[in-house]
């Protein structure tokens, strides 16, 4: 399974705000620069994340991205899922139907299978993601442009 470049983004943008510490809020741009993506990208996955309640922005002086209670005790698994959205693995209908499915094992095999890999990410929260070693990692991104 493969996640697509928006999930991907909106995980490393939650990842970031959550070492960022309480009270130090960060810009979409500081966290787009931080991970090394670009700014517009990163305000639709920050545009996203504060739809779902993970992140909270503040406008004006002193304001700036924050991570809510939410988004450090989130699993991961369902943060993927609403970031995913309900898709199929396979399409089998459209405008070229398969011919196989009316009698197909393969989409219902595929689907337990993409469930199979969100359950196994259902035991991790975005805090577990930020343990030893990355969390210093990532605070370090940070701080690199700036010394």
């Amino acid at each position: 399974m493969q996640l697509t470049r928006f999930t991907d983004l909106a995980l490393r943008a939650v990842m970031r705000l959550a070492v960022s510490g309480k009270g130090q809020a960060l810009t979409t741009r500081e966290v787009a620069e931080a991970v090394e993506v670009p700014y517009t990208h990163m305000a639709k996955a920050v545009s996203r994340l504060r739809e779902l309640g993970v992140v909270h922005a503040r406008r004006g002086r002193g304001g700036g991205l924050e991570l809510t209670v939410l988004g450090y005790r989130a699993s991961v698994g369902w943060l993927v899922r609403e970031l995913e959205g309900e898709g199929e693995v396979v399409v089998c209908e459209g405008e070229s139907p398969c011919p196989l499915r009316g009698a197909c094992r393969l989409r219902r095999a595929l689907r337990q299978a993409q469930e199979a890999f969100y359950s196994s990410l259902d035991a991790l929260t975005v805090a577990d993601l930020v343990s030893q070693p990355t969390g210093p990692l990532l605070i370090q991104l940070g701080l690199r442009d700036q010394g």
